[in-house]
């Protein structure tokens, strides 16, 4: 019997998709184990993805015509490097469709973007019990940047902070 290879898709989305889009960070999020986290709606995904100022785009991947992923990127900035980059976000393969290519043609998609776009980097994290992702990501020839730890500021602390309110 004839093998035949997968056809791999990366396209961007579009607004009519919103709710595709938000399936799959559901999805990523269970995976994660971040669920109670998700509270994006269609509606801000639709503003901030697709409205008058676009804060992120968004990739779909298609294995033979059917959805199965998705990244979720922005425009960062360097000032060593002098120059943008791509900040992954996000990305997620459906479980049945991994170890197909799908991540790899995704990821390979954004360097491309990287690329044409003259930037000098594609970034992003990974949770670090998430050894499957380590593994591939470190097969693509990215390097974990231990020496650095990730900052955030959310909820109470960042309206606080916003509007003045910290004491000091």
């Amino acid at each position: 019997m004839l093998q035949t290879r997968p056809t791999i898709q990366i396209v961007p989305a579009k607004s009519d998709q919103v709710s595709l889009i938000l399936s799959f960070i559901r999805k990523l999020a269970d995976y994660e184990k971040l669920s109670q986290e998700v509270i994006a709606d269609e509606a801000l995904l639709r503003e901030y993805l697709f409205g008058a100022r676009p804060t992120a785009e968004v990739v779909l991947a298609y294995l033979n015509g059917r959805a199965v992923g998705f990244a979720l990127f922005f425009t960062s900035f360097s000032t060593f490097v002098g120059r943008p980059g791509i900040y992954l976000e996000d990305l997620f393969v459906e479980i049945d469709a991994r170890g197909r290519g799908v991540g790899k043609a995704v990821l390979r998609h954004l360097a491309g973007l990287a690329v044409e776009r003259g930037y000098g980097r594609v970034e992003w994290a990974v949770l670090d019990w998430n050894q499957p992702s380590i593994e591939f990501y470190r097969s693509l020839g990215a390097k974990p940047m231990s020496e650095w730890t990730v900052y955030r500021l959310s909820g109470e602390a960042l309206q606080a902070l916003g509007t003045g309110d910290v004491p000091g």
